[in-house]
This record gives C-alpha cells, sequence and structure tokens, in this order.
C-alpha cells in the first residue's frame, strides 16, 4: 500500500484525532444531565444510570470484535459501521423522548468506542513511518481528552439548548466524520481475511457484560448481593472456559500467545493500572468543587463551573500527547511509560494535600492529566513495536479495553468510598474529606504499580513496526 503525502498525513491524523475525540466523548456526554434524566425521563434514579452503564457495556463488546474484525475485513468499513450505530444512537435518543428510546440509543453510541484503536491501526497503515509515532499518541490520548472534555461541553449544551440538544449535536459530529472518512481514508486499509472466531466473540461478550455488570453496579447492588456475586461468577466460569478455547482456534478472536508477550502484557497491566487511576480525576474533582461550602472543603460550583474546571487538563492532554511521542523516540517507550506512572503518583499524592481553593485543585488535576496523556501516547507505540500489522487493531483494542474496564473498576471504589466515608451538616449527609483523600491514595497506588510494570519492560526503543513487519520487509 502506498504512502500518502505529508500534507495528506496531516488531514488524516486531524480527521482520525477528531474521531477519536467524538468517541471518546460519549462516555461522559450525559453525565451532568443525569440528575434531571429521572424527572425529564420520568424514571427512578437508579433507572437514569444505566444510561451510563449501558454504553460501557456496549463499548466493552464492540471494542474487541471490531477491532478484530477491521483486521480481518477492512479499517475503513468497521470505522463507518461504528460511526453509523453512533449516529443512529444519537438520533433515536434525541427524537425518541422517551426512557426506551435514550437507552436504545445510549446502547447504540457504545459502539463508538472501537474507533479509536482502528483509527490507531489506519494510521499505522497510511502514514509515513516517522508520522505514525505522533499521530497515534495524540490519537490514544483522546480517550483521556474526551473524558475531560465531555462534561463541560455536555453541560453548556444542556444549560443552553436543552437535553436533547446533546444527542443532536453527536449526531451531526458523526455524520461530518462519516463523510470525512469516506472521503479521506482509502477503502483498502488493510484487509487478512480469515475465519471470524464467533464462538470466541460471544463468550468474550458474555464474560466481559458479566464482570462490567459486576462492577458497575456492584454499589448499587451491594457487592455481596446475590447480584454481584452471579454477574462476577459467571464471568470468571465463562473466562475460564474462553482461554483455553482461544489457545486451541487456528484463528482466534484475542490471539493469548501475542499478548502473553511480555512488551504486550506488561503495556496492557499498565494500561489498565491508568485507567483505573485516570478516573478518579475526572470524577473526584467535579464532585469535589460542586459540594457546598458548609461541608468545610467544597466550594458549592454549579456542574457546568465544575466542568470548565476539566478544560485545562483536557487542552494540556492536546500539547502534550505528541511531546510524549517525541520522548519514546529519544528514551523508550520504557522510561516514557515509568516516567508517566511516576508523575501521576506524585501528582495524587499533591491532590491528597493541597485543596484548600480551587486553584492548586485544578493544578493538581492537569499534572494528572500531563501523566495520563503521556501514559496513553506511549502505550500503542509499545504495543505496535511488539505485534504484527495484521494485529494491530486487535491488539490496540484489548489495551483500550483494559483502559474502559480500570475506569469501570475505579468508577465502582468512587461510589463505595462516597457512599461508606460521609458526614453530617444540618441533617445533610455528604461524603466526607477522608473519601477523597482515600480515592487519590487508591489512585496513586495504581499509578505507581503502573510504573512498576513499566519497569519490566524491554529496554529495546519501541519502533511503530514490529520486529514480525521488520522480518518481512527484510525478505522483500
Amino acid at each position: 500500500m502506498g504512502r500518502r503525502t505529508p500534507a495528506s498525513s496531516t488531514t488524516i491524523t486531524t480527521l482520525l484525532s477528531l474521531a477519536g475525540l467524538v468517541a471518546a466523548l460519549q462516555t461522559t456526554l450525559v453525565i451532568p444531565l443525569l440528575p434531571d434524566f429521572p424527572e425529564i425521563l420520568d424514571v427512578s434514579a437508579g433507572a437514569a444510570t444505566w444510561l451510563v452503564t449501558i454504553t460501557l457495556l456496549t463499548g466493552a463488546v464492540a471494542t474487541p470484535i471490531v477491532s478484530r474484525s477491521a483486521d480481518m475485513f477492512g479499517k475503513r468499513r468497521m470505522m463507518v459501521l461504528s460511526l453509523a450505530m453512533m449516529v443512529v444512537g444519537s438520533l433515536i435518543a434525541a427524537l425518541g423522548g422517551s426512557y426506551l428510546a435514550v437507552l436504545v440509543g445510549r446502547a447504540l453510541q457504545g459502539f463508538s468506542s472501537a474507533l479509536i484503536p482502528v483509527a490507531m491501526a489506519v494510521l499505522r497503515d497510511l502514514l509515513p513511518r516517522e508520522k505514525v509515532a505522533g499521530a497515534v499518541a495524540l490519537t490514544s490520548a483522546t480517550m483521556g481528552i474526551g473524558g475531560a472534555l465531555g462534561l463541560p461541553a455536555a453541560g453548556v449544551l444542556y444549560d443552553t439548548l436543552g437535553w436533547a440538544s446533546v444527542f443532536y449535536v453527536s449526531a451531526a459530529a458523526g455524520v461530518l466524520l462519516l463523510i470525512g472518512i469516506l472521503v479521506t481514508v482509502p477503502a483498502g486499509a488493510s484487509g487478512t481475511r480469515g475465519r471470524f472466531d464467533l464462538v470466541g466473540a460471544v463468550l468474550l461478550s458474555l464474560a466481559l457484560v458479566a464482570l462490567l455488570l459486576g462492577i458497575s453496579k456492584g454499589p448499587v447492588w451491594g457487592w455481596s448481593s446475590p447480584q454481584t456475586l452471579v454477574s462476577l461468577g459467571a464471568a470468571a466460569v465463562v473466562l475460564a472456559v474462553w482461554v483455553p478455547y482461544e489457545l486451541r482456534v487456528p484463528v482466534p478472536m484475542v490471539d493469548l500467545r501475542v499478548s502473553s508477550h511480555r512488551p504486550v502484557l506488561l503495556t496492557n497491566i499498565a494500561g489498565l493500572f491508568v485507567g483505573f487511576a485516570a478516573y478518579a480525576n475526572t470524577l473526584s474533582t467535579t464532585q469535589q468543587l460542586q459540594l457546598p461550602e458548609i461541608t468545610g472543603f467544597g466550594f458549592g460550583l454549579s456542574a457546568a463551573t465544575a466542568g470548565l474546571c476539566m478544560v485545562p487538563g483536557g487542552l494540556t492532554m492536546l500539547v502534550v500527547s505528541p511531546l510524549s511521542a517525541r520522548l519514546t523516540a529519544r528514551f523508550g517507550g520504557r522510561t516514557t511509560l515509568f516516567a508517566a506512572g511516576l508523575l501521576m503518583t506524585v501528582a495524587y499524592g499533591f491532590r491528597m494535600v493541597f485543596d484548600d481553593t480551587v486553584a492548586p485543585i485544578v493544578i493538581g488535576s492537569v499534572l494528572v492529566s500531563i501523566g495520563n496523556a503521556m501514559a496513553f501516547a506511549t502505550m500503542p507505540a509499545l504495543i505496535m513495536g511488539a505485534v504484527p500489522l495484521s494485529e494491530t487493531a486487535a491488539a490496540n483494542g484489548l489495551n483500550s479495553l483494559l483502559r474502559t474496564i480500570g475506569s469501570s473498576s475505579m468508577s465502582a471504589v468512587v461510589a463505595a468510598l462516597v457512599a461508606g466515608l460521609t458526614m453530617e451538616v444540618a441533617g445533610t449527609v455528604f461524603p466526607a474529606h477522608s473519601a477523597f483523600v482515600a480515592m487519590f491514595g487508591i489512585a496513586g497506588a495504581a499509578t505507581f504499580s503502573a510504573s512498576l510494570a513499566a519497569m519490566f519492560l524491554p529496554r529495546h526503543r519501541p519502533s511503530t513496526t514490529s520486529v514480525a513487519d521488520a522480518s518481512v520487509e527484510a525478505k522483500a
């Protein structure tokens, strides 16, 4: 496949980074609306939380399946499919006007999660080798950038144009990106056809749904409740069946042998820990800023204003991501990922101590975001340097999936801490300050664990071309 010209490379990088950003926005799109959705849609608060959970579940199932299909049947085709599902889901949610319509729409929006790993694989296919690292780093970091920018964007739209505008804007952005991809990305981008592992896909989907359902609903159902125990137990049983099955299949859904190679395995472990820790920054910052001043550590900000305090972190990630690619090229992914985890650990230590005014909270959030951007930007380079070209989308999809599982786990931890460590002021119960200190302490321990995983990575500098690819090129 021919390489694109520099001008075309810029266009492709911009387009696919925007696609990744819009996909990442879907995860936090409705969070500012959750307090009002029970009244808007005439449902209970518990039912409203399913509008977040359903997107998470669909995204977890779609990411590995769509990523693997992209490697087999063509990346542009799978990107178009994912965006089309997101657009249809957004329109159903906006036009339906009922809880069921919004729930179905949010489920379809979850397909957009697969866009990010597939977009990174397309960049590897189409860009000149020297441009791949920076472009992939930026696209990978959109997972964090979208989480930071989604809250204020949705809050502003909701306050000015109403709740349906959030979904209309999502649909419009999806349509524009869909047209851009059809025009810009060639139809021949990849395609190693083979027999699709349907049984492996079904088993993995069941395991992921059960696992994430237990994690996300555990704080609501109770960790010792039958629903939670059955969900987590079912996930363990299905995974115990899935793993040996995948090792026997000639063309598996997830190549566990490739995934067990030290660079891929340790990078995925680091991704799980970083995804876990990073979500604490998004959830806790806005929550603490919105708590009333009578708590002694809250600031009584509106949801929109608290969301705007996340913007500096999101914008910083946009700047830091390409710089991280240069650090990786100079010092190696091992060093960059280690430094990223260590920076996040220090930043969470800072957040545990300094929170008496809004300024240090925002500074702490920005420091976490810098480390987050460095980590997210480095992981795809490490993975792509260790897997064949035919496994690029699937390998990055697994890493994205593990980040999502980490984020979901932190969401459950935050919910448990906020409910378990409380204080009563003027007859009203609020989360205690110790809940946030514990939250940041746990997050810091996770990022330190990510640094430890990075220490055991191979010392060689990663390349955007794997060893397998290099041997093929050498024979050509």
